[in-house]
């Protein structure tokens, strides 16, 4: 009996269908409104993917996608054996973690320190400050370093030396190509990016922060024990979010900052495939390429989101 009405309680329940159709019914209006975007998403992401079966084959345009001959592997085999494949690899995501080593945090203690200001005007002032870099185009900012770095007159090199020191090739020199691109590109987006914290921040509770200051607490004890915790889940998620992309770099910054003597760091995978695709017209050889980095980009998101799930209860999905 028991078991009989168990059945019939499971029957009773609505499908997963029924559930839908109710839902869309109810709020029709919503879903007509977002029906364009979803229009544009499946145009613009999903059916592009037809090609991605150039990566199997020796694509020709003469004979189209469908007409070209089916490689299988063959193209990622290619990239696994070319000599460069190591150099490529280690440039890539080293470049990436260090990046993300000394570049994630940044925008998180600025969000806590803007958060901090009291005064409304030098508030959005510090904030419009710390923007307006973000809207530098990667070309400019490119012929910035050139310009600042120049061992003629450069800026950098005439204080070096008038300490006394000798000026320094930093465009030239393999082992400045990270900094030099990691520190651009802190000072460039940083502010752009506490955007996301600073909303967070903004949306604690003020009581909060008055039951804080009636017993008696620190600003240091404020960020410790509100700031830091309110904000702990979206910093979760936009470090998931950035593991997933250790293999992809500014590729136009890499390529501009690239000179014939710091290639050996700044031979990346996103200059190759410039130079392999646009240059010599090697289209399924760096379809291949280009997919490889995609899986390898999506296992790393699903490790990542399964450690935060696991360590804690903050997680994607």
């Amino acid at each position: 009996m028991e078991f009989k009405a168990v059945t019939a309680e499971r029957v009773s329940k609505p499908g997963l269908f029924r559930r839908i159709g109710r839902a869309v019914q109810r709020d029709w209006q919503l879903y007509i409104l977002l029906l364009p975007a979803l229009t544009l998403i499946f145009i613009f992401c999903y059916l592009p993917l037809y090609g991605v079966q150039i990566a199997f084959r020796d694509y020709k345009a003469v004979f189209g996608i469908t007409g070209s001959q089916w490689v299988g592997l063959k193209n990622f085999r290619d990239f696994f054996n070319a000599y460069y494949f190591g150099r490529l690899l280690e440039n890539t995501f080293l470049l990436n973690l260090y990046g993300l080593l000394w570049g994630f945090p940044v925008p998180i203690i600025l969000a806590i320190m803007l958060n901090q200001i009291e005064w409304p005007r030098f508030k959005k002032f510090t904030q419009t400050v710390i923007y307006i870099p973000h809207f530098i185009s990667t070309v400019v900012m490119a012929g910035i370093l050139y310009l600042f770095l120049s061992p003629d007159s450069g800026i950098i090199n005439v204080f070096i030396e008038a300490f006394g020191g000798k000026p320094i090739h930093f465009m030239i020199e393999p082992n400045w190509f990270r900094p030099l691109f990691i520190i651009s590109d802190i000072w460039q987006h940083a502010g752009w990016n506490t955007i996301l914290y600073i909303a967070a921040l903004t949306g604690i509770d003020p009581e909060l922060y008055e039951a804080a200051t009636i017993d008696g607490a620190t600003k240091l004890q404020k960020i410790k024990y509100i700031d830091i915790p309110h904000l702990t889940p979206i910093v979760v998620m936009m470090l998931i979010l950035s593991c997933g992309s250790l293999l992809v770099s500014n590729t136009d910054k890499a390529l501009l900052m690239q000179t014939p003597g710091n290639m050996v760091k700044s031979d990346i995978i996103g200059v190759y495939v410039y130079q392999m695709g646009l240059t010599k017209a090697q289209f399924s050889y760096t379809s291949a390429i280009g997919l490889f980095i995609n899986v390898i980009n999506f296992v790393m998101i699903i490790t990542v989101n399964w450690i935060s799930k696991k360590l804690g209860e903050t997680s994607l999905f």
